[in-house]
């Protein structure tokens, strides 16, 4: 039985690359799906509603091409006033962003082919969903889901900093915007609160909240963490100094950097993070630049159907 399937295309991911490739993939969809309706993102937040109207018209399969913030917008549009729309919906990805980390704690193959081969033999298994309250960049209360990993701090600047480099057309890789930040960067102060305990508050460089195990362009941050265990994997990294940081930051990618005295790892269901600084400390969702601190990550319990996902 052939499912209603939506595609929804991001052109301006990998820097402009999906574009460019679109022949390629136009001709890989019709080989392996046969038939579906396909529509392009052309402004930021425009997948939301394309897969939210997708869904409302009976769409069992929504498509992703693109990178983790297409994927993340599509799956804030499987929402709608924070009920799931039509929980048997699954969502499959074709990775083509820069990074594609969600694809990498799913174990979902890079390759286009491969990529779809998953989406038409694959069956689909429900994972977990972080819901997260926030204050948005203009100061007002929002909220927003994510599928793989939330963090605040350095991670917001650098993302800050990546997206800016897109909107200016300029060539911006994490990595490199990574070290130029933290060589200027300060640790935040920041109060922490998981399932209500209250676990003080510290000088923090990062603070991840991991549904999945990679964020950051290929970084194992919580590379214990399970996408459908009811749990967030928050991995808290004290200020470091920049050569410090760079002495064992280069564990992050191996997922070797939890024995780190200054890096804890605590499990839990619902998470708050507090500014205790009158500065700013940026969050970010999947990869995308959103708002700030204070917030709030809840999970929403195996909520969401993703094709090709193992589940247990």
């Amino acid at each position: 039985m052939r499912l209603k399937t939506q595609v929804i295309v991001n052109p301006e991911s990998n820097q402009g690359r999906t574009r460019k490739r679109w022949t390629e993939i136009r001709e890989a969809l019709r080989a392996f799906i046969k038939e579906y309706k396909c529509e392009f993102t052309e402004q930021p937040f425009q997948a939301i509603e394309m897969a939210r109207t997708a869904i409302k018209d009976g769409t069992e399969l929504v498509i992703g091409v693109g990178g983790d913030g297409t994927m993340n917008e599509i799956a804030n549009g499987f929402y709608e006033d924070k009920v799931i729309i039509n929980p048997e919906t699954s969502l499959g990805i074709v990775p083509a962003g820069t990074g594609c980390d969600l694809t990498k704690s799913l174990n979902i193959p890079p390759g286009l082919k491969d990529a779809l081969k998953v989406i038409t033999e694959a069956p689909s298994a429900r994972i977990d969903v972080g819901k997260v309250s926030f204050q948005s960049s203009s100061g007002e209360d929002s909220e927003r889901y994510f599928l793989n990993v939330a963090d605040f701090g350095l991670g917001g600047e650098v993302v800050r900093k990546v997206n800016e480099g897109r909107m200016q057309r300029k060539a911006s890789s994490y990595v490199r915007c990574l070290i130029s930040t933290m060589i200027q960067y300060k640790s935040k102060r920041v109060g922490i609160r998981i399932d209500g305990h209250d676990c003080g508050e510290d000088d923090f460089l990062v603070g991840a909240v991991a549904n999945g195990r990679v964020f950051g362009k290929g970084m194992k941050i919580a590379p214990e963490a399970k996408l459908d265990d009811g749990l967030f994997d928050a991995v808290l990294v004290k200020g470091m100094k920049f050569f410090e940081f760079c002495r064992h930051g280069w564990k992050i990618f191996l997922g070797t950097h939890l024995s780190h005295p200054k890096i804890s790892l605590i499990r839990g269901r619902c998470i708050e993070a507090v500014p205790r600084t009158q500065e700013s400390v940026l969050l970010e969702l999947d990869g995308e630049q959103l708002g700030r601190l204070p917030a709030t990550f809840e999970v929403v319990r195996g909520g969401f159907l993703v094709k090709g996902f193992p589940g247990r």
